[in-house]
């Protein structure tokens, strides 16, 4: 019988990637972009000079960030840890294929994964890991998927971080169009073996959030680096800061050119080349980031979910990981179904059809902390009973699930929390 693409994948036993080919790609992709988007690297420790394995932890600013973090471990081979999703890609499965990418389930136990791990750890190799799993969506970065400080001190191998500056700003989660700027990557290290043995799987977690925490807007205030947005810097922006501060409408944020503006008041504002929002008139209210604008949202919602009877519903579309033939044109999945899902202090729901016939799931909020997003603002996907399924809205109101779901999950008592408030 012939083997699905799933069950070839969890099959494969991960290897080192093989050092000419890897060191190859690296010096052409650092060609090819270092200068372009003006990125310098400042190494506070060099991994480098350690023998033997080591992990590096790096906060995930962009889909750009294999680049950023890669290049400056050169000569060194390291396999990085992805989503399991996009190894269902065509442009990517052959390149991840080559490299010995390591796939995971984001947001779910993946024994797999961990196996795979400790597998290259132990003989000798090097892993980059993005414990976030999933590139930024608002500029800044969440917590560490749980379970990170467990699987470090289980490795019990030198540990070092990476922090990414200006990478969101370079490749937005809104618009997916290059904006060259200004990328920084400070390296440094973050844990030794002894560190690891001496500290507890939670406070390891702790200081590996801190480690990672980053803003870019609040960055570049104070660096100002300049971003060539071509004239499109608050495109598609109205997907990810849909609440106007102004008039308290939701979805009316329309972002075209520079410019951010509510179809229902006209409160908006402008982006400039270093990011800062300027009123397009003394009336308009807006926040003093894009960022301070999200958390915004996020208070927001933090209230609507104190009422007992809080609930969102929409029509979606369903989407599911091929069998046999990997997705072309840049697909992240393949329609199969239509139904609502639902979401409310009970959990996640999904009620409709899967391949013509019915089909509907629950997940409770414990087992969803958040989701995923394969590419931009406009669906997001999760998994049930280790099956990949992504949603696309009938409207786009995918960040406003996002950050419902994710408060819904820390007011139940759930374990992913937030940042501490500093």
């Amino acid at each position: 019988m012939k083997r699905t693409l799933a069950q070839k994948l969890v099959h494969r036993k991960i290897k080192k990637p093989p050092f000419v080919i890897y060191n190859l790609l690296g010096r052409v992709w650092q060609l090819l972009f270092f200068k372009k988007l003006n990125v310098s690297v400042d190494y506070r420790c060099d991994p480098r000079k350690t023998k033997g394995p080591y992990i590096v932890i790096s906060n995930h600013a962009s889909r750009l960030d294999y680049i950023y973090s890669g290049i400056p471990l050169l000569p060194h081979t390291c396999n990085y840890v992805a989503g399991y999703n996009e190894f269902f890609r065509s442009h990517l499965r052959g390149i991840f294929h080559i490299l010995q990418i390591i796939p995971k389930r984001n947001f779910t136990a993946d024994i797999y994964t961990i196996t795979q791990i400790k597998r290259i750890i132990k003989r000798g190799g090097r892993i980059v890991i993005f414990p976030e799993g999933m590139s930024s969506i608002s500029g800044s970065n969440q917590p560490c998927a749980l379970g990170t400080g467990k699987l470090l001190k289980h490795l019990k191998v030198p540990v070092f971080v990476m922090n990414i500056k200006g990478g969101y700003l370079t490749s937005t989660k809104y618009c997916l169009d290059e904006r060259p700027g200004r990328v920084d990557v400070v390296v440094d290290r973050l844990f030794t073996p002894d560190d690891l043995a001496s500290m507890s799987d939670e406070a390891i977690q702790t200081r590996v959030d801190e480690a990672i925490h980053h803003d870019d807007y609040a960055w570049n205030k104070q660096v100002r680096a300049a971003y060539d947005g071509h004239g499109a810097l608050a495109k598609n922006m109205g997907d990810l800061l849909y609440l106007c501060p102004r008039c308290g409408s939701e979805h009316t944020m329309v972002g075209e050119g520079n410019v951010l503006k509510c179809s229902h008041c006209g409160n908006g504002a402008t982006l400039n080349e270093f990011y800062d929002l300027i009123p397009l008139d003394e009336q308009c209210v807006i926040p003093q980031t894009p960022r301070a604008w999200f958390d915004l949202q996020r208070e927001k919602i933090k209230k609507e979910i104190l009422d007992p009877s809080f609930e969102m519903r929409i029509e979606a579309e369903l989407g599911m990981l091929p069998e046999f033939k990997p997705l072309k044109d840049q697909k992240t999945s393949e329609i199969v179904g239509s139904g609502v899902i639902i979401l409310n202090h009970s959990g996640f729901s999904y009620e409709g059809t899967c391949h013509d016939k019915p089909f509907s799931f629950h997940l409770s909020l414990s087992e969803v902390p958040t989701y995923g997003m394969c590419t931009d603002v406009t669906r997001f996907y999760t998994f049930f009973n280790g099956t990949f399924f992504e949603f696309y809205p009938k409207n786009n109101v995918v960040m406003k699930w996002f950050i419902a779901t994710e408060e819904l999950h820390r007011l139940s008592g759930g374990k992913w929390r937030d940042f501490p408030k500093k």
